[in-house]
């Protein structure tokens, strides 16, 4: 019996909403707006310092990670900057005040956005799941040329090798 397929709940070719997300950089970032090759990376959300993850956290399929995902990125920077990429962002559901503290603390060269009110997870149809009285946004990766989806990793099954897939797929074009 094979197993089954997940099949993402974007496609290539969708063009982003015209909307804007508050950004840790400061300001709103226009998502449809964004030039170039852009790098979206979706995740539930990271735990605050010295604190438990939520309870039955680690009984979620696709939760746990968030904070390795984040990490590669960071140390995979350089490279996929090298491979063309214009920008970076991390999106989570978490509020911008939280999101600043995780961008300082893991020394991220690149921005995260806030989806706080799920406008984009719903304007894309992107799934979502309960966890401790949150809704949070299941993984997932969005490549973007011009503000249009290119590519999407879904499911993100090895987070703390997503940037490394990544760039497997830029440098395949």
């Amino acid at each position: 019996m094979g197993q089954a397929q997940t099949i993402s709940p974007v496609l290539p070719g969708t063009k982003l909403p015209d909307m804007t997300l508050p950004s840790t950089a400061g300001g709103d970032v226009n998502l449809r707006a964004l030039q170039g090759l852009t790098v979206i990376y979706a995740y539930p959300r990271t735990s605050p310092p010295n604190a438990a993850p939520i309870e039955g956290w680690d009984q979620i399929t696709g939760a746990r990670g968030c904070t390795p995902q984040s990490c590669s990125f960071r140390d995979h920077y350089a490279e996929l900057l090298a491979a063309g990429v214009a920008q970076i962002f991390g999106l989570s559901t978490q509020d911008t005040v939280y999101q600043s503290e995780v961008v300082t603390r893991l020394h991220l060269p690149f921005a995260l956005l806030s989806d706080l009110e799920l406008g984009l997870g719903k304007a894309l149809g992107l799934e979502l799941f309960e966890a401790g009285g949150m809704t949070l946004l299941k993984r997932i990766t969005l490549i973007l040329r011009d503000g249009k989806i290119e590519h999407v990793f879904f499911p993100v099954s090895k987070p703390a090798h997503n940037a490394e897939e990544v760039i497997a797929y830029l440098e395949g074009k």
